[in-house]
């Protein structure tokens, strides 16, 4: 791929992710992404064929994060550490992708009409694969014997937060964005709010200590 194609085709991703997180799927014109990004209409067309497909696209770009995102718990097997690694990884995604995030959003809440059957797929497996563990913790006495969902929905829920609802935190904060110091005041307190609510041990047996 030629470095004209990849530039811009990033200023047509990036365009688009803005476009339908604020506007929506069926609300988005093509030709209000191809004036955001800088590019003639035909541009959009030409690299990526169609609104549908450009639509996939942006989705594509959250979808592999997000799907990485559970690495710390694939490979850390002390769960004080995996879920703080897991908490700071889903806060970057929030940061380094808040368009694409609320499109990701948005679809979820549509009932994901536009998801491949084999994006569901992987989605599903992953979130499988995570309650298993949560549920390995419990059983091995790692952390209390907590409800794996509704842990999982709360890590989802706190962290996606700071990307779907960006503009209401920043109000509130009084900023127009935030800035990395303040994520990672975030992802402290919400590892503080896990591992010391789920009483989560270490290998010792002993509660995890989470100030400093």
């Amino acid at each position: 791929m030629s470095t004209i194609r990849k530039k811009n085709e990033a200023k047509i991703l990036k365009a688009a992710s803005q476009v339908f997180a604020s506007e929506g799927y069926a609300a988005t014109k093509t030709i209000d992404i191809a004036k955001l990004a800088g590019v003639p209409k035909a541009n959009v067309y030409y690299y990526f064929g169609n609104k549908e497909t450009l639509y996939s696209a942006v989705l594509e770009t959250i979808i592999e994060p997000l799907l990485s995102a559970t690495h710390p718990i694939e490979t850390i097997d002390n769960p004080a550490i995996a879920l703080t690694e897991y908490i700071k990884t889903k806060l970057i995604i929030s940061r380094d992708y808040p368009y694409a995030s609320k499109v990701f959003a948005n679809e979820i809440m549509r009932g994901s009409p536009l998801l491949s059957p084999e994006i569901r797929q992987r989605l599903m497996n992953q979130s499988t694969f995570l309650l298993d563990k949560f549920t390995q913790w419990i059983d091995a006495g790692q952390m209390d014997d907590v409800s794996p969902h509704h842990l999982l929905f709360m890590i989802w829920s706190s962290t996606q937060t700071y990307a779907d609802f960006s503009w209401q935190i920043n109000a509130v904060m009084g900023k127009s964005s935030l800035a990395a110091s303040d994520y990672d005041d975030a992802a402290r307190l919400i590892s503080q709010l896990v591992l010391k609510g789920c009483n989560v041990r270490t290998g010792d047996d002993t509660a995890v200590s989470t100030s400093g």
